[in-house]
């Protein structure tokens, strides 16, 4: 009888188990589509006029700005660990291939800075493996230091920020103004909290890039000035000497602060700022390959929602304001228009 009743639990199991993987597949493949999002695409930067400053966006928070005659890299991910090496804590390592196929097909050939905006490694897993393959500088926390480190760089490469600073590098201004992350984490704590401190010597599980500390970044030109926030991070007034002509907003896990939070966020970082133009930034999965932009499962983040919200602020609080979805790989000539090229109301 006992064998009877043990075959019935190790099937009732089996069933169990497998309606919980067909359910997980599911809710996995659940995305939306970028194409539910009506906002106008901006316009890409003609060869023509080469004197432009632009910006293109590489997935996640990685930002290159471009004035044709120095390049400023914020943050550096390119690796991209998979879904299964971040849950099962596989150690990861720099993809070569990809690093050198980004640096090649973007022309990072003038790079001045490196600066990532925290030291998780979906910001700068990739910092160390950039700055050994130019001369750029790499801007950052104590920790961010660690990990350039730990790839091998020189340090005269290197610099440590603490407090609100700013360095030129050609016709650019950039500031560096300390802030911490969203509390995105289990009941309101920030993920992979901490700091490195010691030489991050790779390979190591995603879990060894603590956040470190953050950085909203301000980049300064004759032709405007542009504001980066990494993660969905405020402080109140914290910007309120601060005029920005464009916003690069940090919108992970926005949907799950809830509303009421996602509207002050807007209102201290863009309403604060005056800016004429947002591009929305680290809304794709960062899971995928470089150069596969999709947007993560609803069960996950929800960034048709969160695109909603965003919307609705804007009409509230800044109708003149554009609101425009960056594409993978092309340039933005980013001051040259503050219109969009339609009403996205």
């Amino acid at each position: 009888m006992w064998v009877k009743h043990a075959k019935r639990a190790a099937a009732t199991v089996i069933i169990i188990a497998a309606v919980i993987s067909l359910t997980a597949v599911l809710l996995w493949q659940d995305r939306p589509s970028l194409d539910a999002i009506d906002w106008p695409a901006p316009a890409v930067a003609s060869a023509a006029n080469p004197d432009v400053v632009t910006v293109t966006w590489l997935g996640v928070t990685t930002l290159l700005f471009d004035d044709g005659e120095t390049q400023i890299l914020i943050d550096g991910f390119f690796s991209r660990p998979s879904l299964a090496d971040i849950l099962l804590r596989r150690p990861v390592d720099n993809d070569a291939a990809a690093i050198n196929y980004a640096m090649n097909e973007f022309r990072m050939r003038r790079l001045a800075a490196i600066i990532p905006l925290h030291s998780h490694f979906d910001h700068a897993m990739d910092v160390g493996a950039i700055a050994n393959r130019s001369s750029a500088s790499v801007l950052g926390s104590s920790s961010t230091a660690q990990i350039a480190r730990g790839a091998g760089v020189p340090e005269d490469q290197i610099t440590v920020v603490d407090g609100r600073t700013s360095f030129e590098f050609g016709n650019f201004k950039v500031t560096l103004l300390p802030i911490g992350h969203a509390p995105i984490g289990w009941r309101g704590s920030v993920p992979l909290d901490g700091v490195i401190d010691e030489p991050l010597i790779m390979p190591q599980a995603v879990s060894a890039w603590r956040m470190g500390g953050g950085f909203t970044v301000i980049i300064e030109h004759p032709q405007g000035t542009a504001l980066i926030q990494g993660s969905a991070a405020y402080e109140k007034y914290g910007l309120k000497d601060i005029a920005a002509d464009v916003v690069f907003l940090g919108v992970a896990q926005l949907g799950a602060l809830g509303k009421d939070y996602s509207e002050l966020y807007w209102q201290h970082t863009v309403t604060m700022t005056g800016a004429h133009t947002v591009y929305p930034v680290h809304f794709d999965d960062f899971t995928r390959p470089f150069g596969e932009i999709e947007l993560p499962p609803r069960i996950i983040d929800n960034f048709e929602k969160t695109a909603s919200w965003l919307d609705e602020f804007r009409r509230r609080w800044d109708s003149d304001t554009a609101l425009l979805i960056p594409e993978f790989g092309k340039p933005i000539a980013i001051f040259l228009s503050s219109e969009p090229s339609s009403d996205p109301s």
